[in-house]
């Protein structure tokens, strides 16, 4: 089954260890934000593609589903003129199919 996304607020990660206040652990937060909001900026981006190809496919199916209904509207049409009528081909019989021009060949095992 297909899995909907859940929508729920976007946590940031959080480290397991506590740092202690100063330059270097601040610098190591800067970081971490800046790779979240690259990925952030890559998953959006994802996203957008993804989008413009569902558009896409819609488009396409809305032009099929056109196609169709004029097809249908003018075999409606067509049928409304002029009055179908029932072509059967009759069936063979099997003794005209004995003259066939295949010779039938049997061969032991």
């Amino acid at each position: 089954m297909y899995r909907h996304p859940s929508y729920r607020r976007i946590d940031p990660k959080l480290s397991a260890i506590p740092r202690a206040k100063s330059e270097a652990a601040a610098f190591l937060d800067c970081y971490k934000l800046m790779i979240e909001k690259k990925r952030l900026h890559q998953e959006l981006e994802r996203i957008e593609r993804r989008q413009q190809q569902i558009l896409d496919r819609l488009v396409a199916l809305e032009a099929q589903v056109f196609d169709l209904e004029q097809t249908t509207d003018h075999q409606r049409q067509t049928s409304l003129i002029l009055p179908q009528t029932s072509t059967v081909t009759p069936k063979q019989s099997p003794a005209s199919s004995a003259s066939e021009p295949f010779d039938i060949l049997f061969l032991p095992y």
